[in-house]
Order: structure tokens, then C-alpha cells, then sequence
């Protein structure tokens, strides 16, 4: 950890995320109870949830390729000044439409923000080391999460919106200094991507996703994955409330102490597991959670006493973090660097349609089902992913990377292998 954060671009990358994932989570937390206030309407709320999804499936083709042609650490300079400046028209009381806008804005802004911070990191501290990275950035959205959703409500119970976009603003502002100044690069910069047309250059990182087997293994995991967490968004609502007849308030305490087992896991990730082959991280992690949420789920037989699954939900963000890490280290390995922010953006979108597809799943099967039944699917397709990845290579004649042809057909690209 101390040789990660003595690389003096990553510090200050990794202090700016914290900044800017907890400037987030105050919005996240925020903006849809305001708008449930205003119009007293689940579905309108579930609206503001579907708008920060669908911006990372619509623009993902156009967000890699900035990612891939602009200087990064610029690109992330320019979106924090963007989000910065699409959310004054909160500090007004707006009416439900402009939150809307507003929303549906940052989410665009954040779809070039992730990939361009993501694909930077293996350029900052090298390739050999992103997994401990991804551990120490996990630890921040771990913190984050803690911060920014207490500060989101605090702000917005005592002040109203204005007081929450004022602090937003001023925590963006602090991430926005810390990108300002050009790092200095351990892992060498990474090439600039041909300046062909968006879509063409598009197409030719989604060729170096899905013509790469170890990147469409890991891509189709991540669905699977990704599956899983929209059914659980919903589920978990009706097992709380329904199965262990709990509150409103034990809800947001079982998702809030997850972030306990998260920090814990990023930790670990950044000092002792640093050098954990990333598919093992994946793999294993998705298994553990699997068979932990199954537990979950089918301890109600049991016994409803909160205190335990609160310990339980504590044990159970510790895998959720391993497999954030795993994928991210996973694809930052195996991608070529021109087309990392392609690749990334690409994952990300499909990532947020499997989500999406997960929760409507749920959403619709749920009245006819029970939730028991679904809840035991869910975790079973956490398994399912992680035996996926466990799986010898050589049962699927894989090599670590395959070649992979650009659009134009005359380049060829391939990075070290990495051992799972």
C-alpha cells in the first residue's frame, strides 16, 4: 500500500476519487427522496434510478473512444467541471423535470468518468500492480459510500436541496483541484487511439472485447454478475420488509454495513492480496458471495433477528468488493492500453443493461414466484459466474490472450498473460 500511494499520480488519484465518489453519493442518496417528496410516487423514484443507468448503455460507444483519444487525467478534469456545472439548476428547488434533466446529465458525464479513470489507473502504477490499486479504490468507495449517502441525508433533512448542492459542489471542487496539475506516469503513457470516426473506433474496441477470450470470459461473468445485482435491488426490498418483517430504516442499515466488509476487503486487496491473480479474485469472490447470499436468504427458516444479518451483510461486502476489483484488474491486465477505455466503457454498458434486465426479471416474477424462490436463483447465478471463471483455460482451448485484429485488419495486439 505504501509503495502504491508513494507513486505521487495515484495519490492524488485516488484522494480525487474519494472526493468525487462521495460528491456522488450525496446526489445518489439525495435526489431521489427529494423527488419522492415532491410527487409522493414510487414510480417516478424508480424513474430517477432508471436515468442513472441508461446513459452508461447509450454512450458507452462515444465515452472509450474520449477515453481512448484525450489525454485521461484531462478528461477527468473536464467531467468534473461539467458535473459541477450541469447541477446548478438544483440550487433552486426545482421542479421534478429539471431534476430529471439534471440527472439523466450527470449520469452522461459519469459514463466518460469511469472508463477514463479506470483505464488510467494501470498507466499510473503499472499493470503488474492494479490489483492492490483497485484495492485502495475500492477502500474510497467503501468511505464514500458512508460519507457522502450520511452527508446527503443530513444536508437534505436540515437545509433542503440547496445546502446538498452547495456541499456537492464544494466537495466536486476539491477532486476537480486535485486533476488539475499532469501526472507523472510509472506505467508509461498509453498510446493514443487512432483518430478514425466514433463508431469505427468504437467497433474496433469491441472487436479487442469479444476476439480476446480471456476479456469475453471475464465480459460474460460480469453479465452474469451484473444479472444478479439488478435481481438483488429488488429483492432485497421485499425480503426485508416482507420475509423478516423489518422497516424502512433496517433496510438502509443491512445495504449501509456493507460498506464495513467492503473497506475490509479493499484493504486486504491493497497489501496482502495485491499480487491474487485477478481471475481468482473474480472467480472465487462471485462463489463465496453466491453461497454466503444463499445463506442469507434461507437463514428467515430460521430465525429473524436483525442483529445477525447485520454481521452477515458485513461478511457479505467483502466478496462484493473482490469482485468489483477482480473484474476491474481483469480487464485493465488484459486490455490493450489504446483500447482499454473502449473495453471498459463497453463492459460497463453491458454491466448496466444486465442490471436493468435483472431488476425488470425480478420486478415482473416476484408476484408469482414468491421472493424465496427468485432469492435462490439469484445467488445460484453468483455461483455460476464464479465456476465459469475457476474453470481450467485449457478446457475452453484458451490461450491468456488471443490475437486480436484492429478494424483496419493490419495491427495485431498481445500484452503478457496473466496466470488465473
Amino acid at each position: 500500500m505504501k509503495r502504491l500511494l508513494g507513486v505521487p499520480g495515484f495519490a492524488r488519484l485516488w484522494v480525487a476519487a474519494f472526493f468525487g465518489e462521495t460528491a456522488e453519493w450525496m446526489l445518489q442518496v439525495a435526489l431521489p427522496v427529494y423527488v419522492f417528496q415532491r410527487t409522493g410516487s414510487a414510480a417516478t423514484t424508480a424513474l430517477s434510478i432508471v436515468l442513472g443507468l441508461l446513459p452508461a448503455v447509450l454512450l458507452s460507444p462515444l465515452a472509450g473512444v474520449v477515453a481512448d483519444r484525450w489525454n485521461r487525467r484531462a478528461v477527468l478534469f473536464g467531467v468534473c467541471c461539467g458535473l459541477a456545472l450541469v447541477a446548478l439548476p438544483l440550487l433552486a428547488e426545482p421542479a421534478v423535470v429539471v431534476v430529471y434533466a439534471v440527472m439523466a446529465a450527470q449520469a452522461a458525464l459519469a459514463s466518460v468518468f469511469e472508463p477514463a479513470r479506470n483505464a488510467l489507473v494501470p498507466e499510473l502504477v503499472g499493470v503488474e500492480e492494479v490489483t492492490g490499486a483497485n484495492g485502495l479504490m475500492s477502500v474510497n468507495g467503501s468511505v464514500a459510500r458512508l460519507a457522502g449517502g450520511w452527508a446527503g441525508g443530513a444536508l437534505l433533512g436540515s437545509g433542503g436541496l440547496a445546502d446538498v448542492i452547495t456541499g456537492y459542489l464544494a466537495v466536486l471542487a476539491v477532486a476537480a483541484a486535485l486533476l488539475a496539475k499532469p501526472f507523472r506516469r510509472a506505467g508509461g503513457s498509453a498510446p493514443a487511439a487512432a483518430r478514425q470516426p466514433v463508431v469505427r473506433a468504437w467497433l474496433d474496441g469491441l472487436r479487442e472485447l469479444t476476439h480476446n477470450r480471456r476479456l469475453w470470459r471475464t465480459g460474460f461473468a460480469l453479465a452474469c454478475t451484473s444479472l444478479a445485482q439488478g435481481m438483488f435491488l429488488v429483492l432485497f426490498v421485499v425480503y426485508v420488509l416482507d420475509v423478516l418483517g423489518g422497516s424502512e430504516a433496517d433496510a438502509g442499515l443491512l445495504r449501509g454495513v456493507q460498506a464495513i466488509g467492503g473497506l475490509a476487503a479493499g484493504f486486504a486487496l491493497a497489501t496482502v492480496a495485491r499480487r491474487a491473480a485477478p481471475a481468482a479474485l473474480l472467480g472465487w469472490g462471485s462463489v463465496v458471495l453466491g453461497l454466503l447470499s444463499a445463506v442469507i436468504w434461507n437463514l428467515a427458516f430460521v430465525t429473524t433477528a436483525l442483529g445477525l444479518y447485520v454481521g452477515l451483510f458485513v461478511l457479505a461486502g467483502a466478496p462484493g468488493v473482490v469482485v468489483g476489483a477482480g473484474v476491474l484488474s481483469e480487464i485493465q491486465s488484459a486490455a490493450a492500453p489504446e483500447r482499454a477505455g473502449r473495453v471498459l466503457s463497453t463492459t460497463f454498458a453491458a454491466a448496466a443493461t444486465f442490471t436493468t434486465a435483472g431488476a425488470l426479471l425480478a420486478g415482473t416474477l416476484v408476484a408469482v414466484t414468491g421472493p424465496a424462490a427468485l432469492l435462490d436463483v439469484q445467488a445460484g447465478v453468483y455461483v455460476f459466474a464464479g465456476v465459469l471463471v475457476l474453470v481450467p483455460k485449457r478446457r475452453f482451448g484458451e490461450s491468456s490472450r488471443a490475437p486480436v485484429a484492429t478494424v483496419e485488419g493490419c495491427r495485431t495486439s498481445s500484452p503478457p498473460a496473466t496466470s488465473t
